[in-house]
């Protein structure tokens, strides 16, 4: 059984190669069982988790299993995360494959390809809320797929949000970057919009956003919280990654199907039909598109199938 370390998925990942291979795997046929979450200390505050997520086609097995302690003690992450590959055919044990980096890459990974399958082709400008460690993927992603000229990334704290824009611009000579403080302002220039922060609260409002842009809301798994307002929800047309998993998890969705201003129905479609083609993707150049996403296990298996196989060949 091969190991393949975080810096071996690195060296293994680029894009779009990644990006193809999701819009691949998600127009083929798959199974992905529920995911099974486990909290570790039921009858404290404590809120530590471990948790499995199971899925496979006609060649690989794949279950990632991850750790969560939101409050970790000195020299510890909060989350620490594997993947295991099986064999299909014969169910042999292929890899274990480091599963915070691949989570890193197929998280953005999955980003670019709704880029790539609901932003105008014409898009050349780009805002991203967020510095964690997801943004220079995010960046990488998008630029992959959409020839942009201009991105701008705004963050709480600013001297974040330059270190991203400085690393960045060194990576991409050829587009310009800055960092912005005013989100209105910024929404409102923006051809695309990816929202990948912590907040609980709206970070885009609906009337912030002009006709034709494409926006991407990563960064909430609450069922009660969100990153968009009503008024962008109900502008917009919808689509999730997964219709069953945002309705439980999503609250950009939920919460204005508890207002009653939207329906389940409002979903136009999720990834597996976006790259089937069997539900309309943008259909004009004034449409606002909103995409949810709150993670699938098909996209572990393909990142750490094509890292397993890149590692392999070396």
């Amino acid at each position: 059984m091969k190991i393949v370390s975080a810096e071996e998925v690195h060296a293994a990942l680029q894009f779009p190669e990644l990006i193809d291979a999701l819009q691949e795997a998600f127009s083929k046929e798959f199974t992905m069982p529920p995911r099974a979450v486990f909290p570790l200390d039921e009858n404290t505050e404590n809120y530590d988790a471990f948790a499995l997520l199971p899925s496979w086609n006609d060649s690989v097995i794949c279950v990632k299993a991850f750790t969560y302690f939101p409050s970790p003690a000195a020299g510890y992450k909060s989350l620490y995360s594997k993947i295991m590959l099986f064999d299909r055919q014969h169910g042999e044990p292929l890899a274990l494959v480091d599963g915070t980096t691949v989570t890193f890459w197929r998280t953005a990974g999955i980003s670019g390809l709704v880029s790539r399958l609901l932003s105008r082709q014409d898009s050349e400008s780009l805002l991203l809320l967020g510095t964690g460690n997801l943004s220079t993927y995010i960046i990488r992603a998008h630029a992959s797929v959409r020839d942009l000229k201009r991105i701008v990334v705004w963050g709480r704290t600013k001297s974040k949000a330059e270190g991203v824009v400085q690393q960045m611009a060194a990576e991409f000579p050829e587009i310009e970057f800055a960092v912005v403080e005013d989100v209105q302002a910024a929404c409102q220039t923006a051809d695309i919009v990816v929202s990948a922060t912590g907040s609980h609260e709206p970070v885009v409002r609906g009337d912030w956003i002009k006709p034709g842009t494409h926006t991407d809301f990563i960064g909430n798994h609450h069922a009660t919280k969100r990153e968009c307002d009503t008024a962008l929800v109900v502008k917009a047309k919808l689509y999730a990654d997964s219709r069953d998993n945002c309705f439980k998890e999503a609250g950009e969705i939920l919460v204005p199907i508890s207002e009653g201003v939207i329906t389940r129905e409002s979903v136009v479609g999720q990834l597996t039909e976006m790259c089937k083609g069997c539900v309309p993707l943008r259909e004009s150049n004034s449409e606002i598109t909103l995409f949810k996403s709150v993670g699938m296990p098909l996209s572990d298996l393909v990142g750490a199938n094509c890292a397993y196989q890149a590692s392999m060949d070396t």
